[in-house]
């Protein structure tokens, strides 16, 4: 990519996106950091952009060709613009190159450059007092912002199932401001403009999950609500980069209390396995009451046996989805445990600095996992044997399912939670 003459502009919005995310340098992140991007920006443009692509986007992959056109447009709306054209004609102000050195009054030049010092100090000056006045103006207005004439409500077209579409509501005139805003999450980074004069906002969800949207006028959120997309039971998908995802159905995956994409059900929709492993995920997303991330059990038990060419590791994650939070269990092939990444409730545990070998199984065969959690104290056992345990502090949330990350092929069985006495069963 680096004879790309977009490569200034590219670098340009990815600091952009760096900064929106918050997470630190791309060059620091690890495999978690770019699947979390994946979400993100699917949930803000409907597209899907894989781990693969950002990776080779970011230079952690080799990237020999030009990204589409697709692909910078939702670089680009994720960064806040309507598309790639937009965002170079309006580079941020702070990305202008700076004045070169050799301009600006030099401390040994002072009594040479008087005139031009005092020009200089004077429009500092000036930049101050305006910036003042700006915040002041600021301030007033936000708090002058009178949340109760504002109205935010949203219609899912099917109570449960993927795709499904959702129909925003919003009363948004109240307002003089032209950025008027709908996040579709809890984080609002993933937020599309919408027009304050309008009343209606429709967006496809591809994936289940728990959702908080949001309705924002300025920089103020003035009105919020719960959006929960569920799955209806088990739902088995490969994910598309920049489409929409492939989903099978339930009689050619299910079978008794076990889900299930082998290389047959793979080869009916013409999906090779070489030389670019398919991405499947597994989904199984519902309302489970009052099971929270600090009080659970989990049962799970999976294999996959697909272990050729660029398969070898058979990375497999585990991640058990809760409303604002999620845990991330890291699965892989024996000799791969020197790159995984364990993730709870904000906390990232690597093995580049912590032992997590005990992940590392034969996953040709059924592999059981199991998580424990009690008190903000969490254990997680790989065929009986603990593999890890940890504490984490952040607010408890909620428990509303589960998702199976698979390189290739994947089947999962004997899923349950446990509560005290109570069970569900997946």
């Amino acid at each position: 990519m680096n004879n790309n003459p977009e490569i200034v502009p590219i670098k340009k919005c990815l600091e952009l996106i760096e900064n929106k995310l918050n997470r630190g340098a791309g060059s620091e992140w690890t495999s978690y950091d770019f699947e979390m991007l994946s979400n993100d920006i699917q949930t803000a443009t409907g597209v899907i952009l894989s781990v693969t692509t950002l990776k080779r986007l970011w230079g952690r992959l080799k990237y020999g060709s030009t990204p589409t056109t697709t692909t910078l447009n939702t670089l680009a709306k994720f960064a806040g613009y309507n598309d790639w054209r937009e965002f170079k004609h309006k580079l941020p102000l702070d990305h202008l190159p700076m004045p070169i050195a050799e301009n600006l009054p030099l401390e040994t030049g002072v009594k040479k450059a008087d005139g031009k010092w005092k020009y200089w100090l004077s429009g500092l000056s000036l930049l101050l007092i305006t910036s003042y006045v700006i915040l002041l103006l600021s301030t007033k207005t936000k708090a002058s912002v009178e949340h109760t004439v504002y109205k935010f409500s949203s219609n899912k077209i099917k109570t449960a199932g993927l795709p499904n579409s959702v129909i925003f509501n919003y009363d948004a005139t109240a307002t003089d401001k032209d950025s008027v805003f709908i996040s579709q999450s809890w984080d609002i980074t993933r937020k599309v403009v919408v027009p304050a004069q309008q009343h209606t906002y429709s967006s496809i969800y591809y994936t289940p999950g728990y959702y908080r949207a949001k309705l924002i006028v300025g920089q103020q959120i003035v009105k919020e609500h719960d959006l929960m997309i569920s799955s209806d039971g088990w739902l088995a998908m490969v994910h598309k980069d920049g489409g929409v995802p492939l989903y099978f159905k339930k009689n050619e995956v299910l079978k008794n209390n076990k889900i299930e994409v082998n290389e047959e059900v793979l080869s009916k929709y013409n999906i090779p396995l070489q030389p670019a492993l398919p991405e499947l995920r597994f989904y199984n997303v519902r309302d489970m009451g009052d099971i929270r991330n600090d009080h659970f059990i989990l049962e799970t038990t999976l294999k996959s046996d697909f272990h050729q060419g660029n398969a070898a590791c058979q990375r497999v994650e585990v991640l058990i989805l809760c409303k604002d939070e999620t845990i991330i269990i890291p699965l892989c092939s024996k000799g791969c445990v020197g790159d995984l990444s364990l993730y709870v409730a904000g906390t990232t545990v690597e093995s580049k600095n912590t032992d997590l070998s005990k992940f590392g199984c034969n996953l040709d065969e059924w592999v059981k996992v199991r998580v424990e959690s009690k008190n903000r104290h969490m254990r997680f056992f790989i065929n009986g044997e603990e593999a890890y345990s940890l504490n984490f502090s952040s607010k408890p949330a909620a428990i509303v399912g589960l998702q199976y990350r698979f390189n290739g092929t994947g089947a999962v069985k004997d899923t349950r939670f446990i509560k005290d006495e109570r069970i569900i069963n997946f």
